[in-house]
């Protein structure tokens, strides 16, 4: 009999210690549930509640920025990582813990929480910064992926690449999110062989989002944007599945993304 399949799911939480108030224990006791990464965690690995620093069944990793309160990411495996990575070697993207790099077997998963590019005056500021993060991550992994490796890279990524990917695409044409320049980046990594396996397994797929503002009502009037993804190299595509959005999760205002992947790409 072949082996079940790995679940693996990202989800922007807004806070672990908020999270941790609204059920994300019974979340995490789901079954099954393999790999859990958690983006936003906005917490120091001493600040984790007990019973989430290490939950029963999991092996648990945090990497927090160093300005508290802000960004952060989390992994939680039932599978104990060779080891994890948290650092891209530039200094101003690695003191804000942005990144996870574990190493499950042959599989490669990158828990990446990408930058805003808002700046502090809701400008668009901050995308030269997004845009480089971006770069520096592609290249990171560009030797890996063409050796045929087998890479997830899941997590929020802050773009929305289509206009399929949104509610209301001419009323954000100028907004950070789905600028020009951040959706040919996502355009850069399609066309080298990356794979969005959420499209690519629900091609038609509309009104699917992943995020919804605050503001009262828009999530139930489902107006949001889908910027969490998982995107598989060419090694890890053959293996996947199914992928999959749960907006009827709460707890946040984005909702978790994932996908099923088989087993053996794990085996060491």
């Amino acid at each position: 009999m072949a082996a079940k399949p790995l679940r693996i799911v990202s989800w922007n939480v807004n806070g672990l210690r908020s999270i941790a108030q609204k059920g994300f224990d019974a979340f995490l006791a789901r079954d099954p549930l393999h790999v859990v990464a958690l983006q936003e965690i906005r917490v120091e690995e001493s600040q984790v509640p007990e019973p989430l620093r290490r939950p029963a069944g999991y092996h648990a990793h945090f990497a927090s920025a160093q300005r508290k309160g802000y960004s952060g990411v989390a992994l939680y495996s039932r599978v104990a990582p060779e080891r994890v990575e948290t650092a891209l070697g530039v200094d101003e993207f690695d003191v804000e813990g942005r990144l996870q790099f574990a190493h499950l077997g042959e599989l490669l998963i990158v828990n990446g929480y990408f930058p805003n590019g808002s700046g502090k005056d809701r400008d668009n500021g901050r995308v030269p910064f997004k845009l480089a993060f971006y770069r520096r991550l592609f290249d990171r992994l560009e030797p890996e992926r063409k050796a045929g490796r087998p890479i997830l890279v899941l997590g929020d990524f802050n773009t929305a690449h289509r206009e399929i990917d949104l509610a209301r695409p001419k009323e954000n044409a100028k907004t950070s999110g789905f600028l020009p320049e951040e959706r040919d980046e996502f355009d850069r990594w399609i066309r080298s062989g990356w794979t969005d396996t959420f499209r690519a397994l629900h091609p038609d797929a509309k009104d699917a989002y992943s995020w919804w503002s605050q503001r009262f009502g828009v999530r139930a009037k489902n107006i949001g944007w889908r910027i969490d993804y998982v995107l598989a190299s060419p090694g890890a595509m053959k293996h996947v599945k199914d992928a999959f959005l749960w907006p009827e999760v709460q707890g946040s205002d984005h909702c978790p993304v994932g996908v099923d992947i088989d087993a053996k790409v794990v085996r060491r």
